[in-house]
């Protein structure tokens, strides 16, 4: 078992061991303690989540980099499909488990005719007499008059800027994906299993674009002891896809990774397609995650000075975004044949190529050392992050709980030992010091509380400055890109002679909206990301220089309380020198389950774009206009058509903004209400805690016991053989917390 699995389990034992004092405690004595029900609700909560805290790590770059090698290379076998080149935005999950498994999620047939009904609004004819308002593919009717009409479709309307329409492929691929599916799809969604041998049939449907249309994503679980649990590797392909929806889709994963290796294959070194990739990294605030492994593929290199001047050339280019990057360089193919060949798994085809690179020593010796170096930093930054994130928050707490434990056997015990006398000025003095506690807590209430109403007008003012619709971060920068947005009606003189004035229009708002919907995948969800992250900054940064005043108040109140309980012998355990620390912000998220609205939502905005709606006043404004035309000769014809044309797409281009500015609105009232406002009450109540849970290890009721006492109804001898054992026991928990987290600190420090 690794040292991460050992303290995880360690920690939730520690957990149950101290409900169950709890209880034994409760139930032998005949008394309780008002903290009891918040700790165990504490202790609880630790057992519950802690098996589920997950370490993210996110592998990522264009098509054909080998993400999907690098990644097999990770976990020391051929797991994912290599090479296949599939444009889909499928992520898949790789983590340890027991055996092989692959659990392939699809989406719900909701989904999948959602997805439909927005690419259908690109393609008239589609719609033109279909006969059913919205579409629905277990029709056969359906099914029917797409194939049909996907058919007759012509190759202006099947390409878009020099690539496959996306829309077009989206509904051929669904349409030949069906009677595959057809019964693994249901209304819930729906998921297939492959264990042991039939392991590697997800590759069916991963490297098959037919049916990874219909996919969600791919969760693989290996047996393995390169990778410890609780970490998640994640291929996310689709960064380049063709469809912006599908690097919306990579956008919504990467906010949840806790760290990013960027491929970039030696074959063709940074590309436009890393340029963009990366400004988007880094506009969105997590380029600091980031690590950089250069796929050096040895076929491509004639000398090892070669590759290794390619490779500064690459690290000269990446530094222009990220100032000293941690990159490495070396060959993951060459270590995935050579796992394979020890294995016995290496084809006859792959080990001809293994072979003749086998020969290339200095090529060898240097991805050998990248690759050790590589793995050294990469574990480093594994172990430091998943102790720090996923053990420490839960180490502390469980502190604060034995504590506070420690301090209720103590005060009751004096209780027991001592007469009315001295018990009614134990209470006495531990009253006075609990009211000066109450006044701090207070106080520390209703500043909180001010910084909150305060916090939340100031980030109402960015929220609107931001999302302004004339001097904004984002909607100015829309508004135009539609504006300036440049269409050569000319070349589609072919479309429009062939297909007609309609068509023609459905073809130009095409491309239009192509290319909008890339502007907005690429410069704008990232800068909405950016922005978030910024204010999310803020809010901690604020609530940090309001917190600390009280740190020295804190202190004193605990300095007296430790002066008070010197007078009874009572000696505290705690540091009082210790300092409120600055919270995790992704930590407080993720206990509360506050997630930043999604990229994929932003994509939404043309939900409202019905392509009919965009394009009806245009065509009917000109339609009269048109009858007049073919009373006029050739030339003027040709003239009055292209300016009813420009006329189309003005409105076409005027109704887009309008919506627009609709959907940013609604989405600005979303971030601000669901998310930001919501985890500024939550960071708040972050800081109450922690500030109070400095001393509410010391706000015990003892008057129930005492009057227990007084009125005779406890075997005092008895409760106090029970104290002194839950004392005991308490503090044997509390030295066990104090070493782990001594370790944890020692392993941080080493990192």
């Amino acid at each position: 078992m690794d040292r991460f699995n050992f303290f995880k389990n360690e920690i939730i034992q520690i957990s149950s061991e101290i409900v169950d004092l709890f209880e034994a405690a409760e139930f032998a004595t005949g008394f309780s303690e008002k903290n009891f029900n918040g700790w165990k609700k504490t202790c609880e909560n630790i057992q519950k989540r802690l098996p589920d805290e997950i370490m993210r790590v996110a592998a990522v770059g264009p098509i054909k980099s080998g993400k999907s090698t690098f990644v097999n290379t990770l976990f020391h076998g051929d797991y994912l499909k290599r090479g296949a080149g599939v444009v889909t935005s499928i992520v898949t999950r790789i983590r340890r488990g027991s055996m092989l498994r692959a659990t392939l999620f699809f989406k719900s047939w909701d989904e999948v005719n959602q997805e439909i009904d927005q690419a259908l609004t690109f393609f008239p004819l589609l719609i033109k007499n279909s006969g059913y308002e919205t579409f629905d593919i277990r029709r056969t009717s359906d099914r029917k008059h797409l194939a049909e009409v996907l058919q007759s479709l012509s190759s202006d309307q099947l390409i878009t800027q020099a690539t496959r329409n996306g829309n077009s492929v989206i509904l051929s691929s669904y349409l030949k994906g069906y009677d595959r599916v057809e019964g693994i799809v249901s209304s819930d969604g729906g998921k297939r299993i492959y264990e042991g041998h039939p392991f590697s049939e997800h590759r069916n449907f991963s490297g098959d674009e037919v049916l990874a249309v219909y996919l969600k994503d791919i969760q693989l679980e290996i047996s393995t002891t390169t990778i410890e649990e609780n970490i998640e590797i994640a291929d996310c392909q689709g960064s380049d896809s063709s469809n912006p929806l599908h690097l919306a889709m990579i956008q919504d994963y990467l906010l949840l990774a806790n760290m990013l290796v960027y491929v970039i294959s030696s074959r063709t070194g940074l590309r436009q397609a890393d340029i963009r990739f990366l400004s988007m990294i880094r506009k969105m605030g997590i380029m600091d995650n980031t690590m950089f492994v250069v796929n050096c593929d040895f076929s491509e290199h004639e000398t090892l000075e070669g590759m290794i001047a390619l490779v500064a050339k690459i690290r000269d280019e990446v530094s222009i975004l990220k100032p000293d990057p941690e990159l490495f360089a070396f060959s993951s193919l060459f270590d995935l044949f050579r796992a394979q060949e020890t294995s016995g798994d290496l084809s006859e085809r792959d080990r001809k190529r293994f072979e003749q690179w086998v020969a290339e020593k200095d090529l060898i010796n240097f991805s050998n050392r990248e690759k050790e170096r590589f793995e050294a930093v990469f574990k480093k930054k594994i172990t430091s992050e998943r102790y720090t994130l996923l053990l420490r928050n839960h180490l502390e707490r469980l502190g604060i709980i034995s504590t506070g434990v420690l301090q209720w056997t103590k005060l009751n015990q004096e209780i027991i030992e001592g007469d009315e006398q001295s018990a009614g000025r134990i209470l006495k003095d531990i009253h006075k010091n609990q009211e000066k506690m109450n006044r701090i807590k207070s106080m520390i209430r209703n500043t909180l509380d001010g910084c909150v109403n305060r916090l939340k007008s100031e980030l109402r003012n960015d929220i609107d400055a931001f999302f302004e619709n004339r001097s904004g971060g984002i909607v100015p920068e829309i508004t135009d890109f539609i504006k300036k947005y440049t269409i050569h009606v000319e070349q589609y003189k072919e479309v429009l002679e062939t297909k007609g004035f309609t068509e023609t229009l459905y073809a130009i708002y095409q491309e239009f909206k192509h290319s909008l919907d890339n502007m907005m995948a690429e410069k704008i969800n990232p800068a909405i990301i950016g922005f978030i992250k910024s204010e999310e900054r803020k809010i901690v940064s604020i609530f940090d220089s309001v917190a600390q005043p009280f740190d020295g108040m804190v202190v004193d109140a605990l300095a007296g309380y430790e002066k008070t309980l010197g007078h009874y012998d009572i000696k505290m355990v705690q540091n009082l020198e210790e300092k409120t620390g600055s919270p995790d912000i992704e930590s407080i998220k993720r206990l509360t389950g506050l997630q930043i609205p999604t990229a994929f939502a932003v994509m939404r905005y043309s939900a409202r774009v019905k392509t009919e709606a965009v394009l009806r006043l245009g065509f009917y404004k000109i339609l009269n206009a048109f009858k007049k035309i073919f009373k006029k000769s050739i030339r003027e014809k040709e003239d009055d058509v292209y300016q009813a044309i420009k006329d189309g797409i003005r409105c076409m281009k005027r109704e887009t903004e309008i919506s627009i500015l609709f959907h940013f609105k609604n989405y600005r009232e979303n971030i601000k209400f669901q998310y930001l406002f919501k985890l500024i009450e939550t960071t708040s109540s972050y800081y109450f805690e922690a500030l109070l849970s400095r001393f509410q290890a010391y706000n015990t009721d003892l008057v129930e016991l005492t009057q227990l006492i007084d009125e005779k109804r406890i075997d005092k001898e008895r409760v106090f053989k029970i104290l002194r054992d839950t004392e005991a026991k308490s503090f044997d928990i509390y030295k066990r917390i104090d070493k782990i987290n001594r370790t944890l600190t020692e392993i941080s420090d080493s990192v």
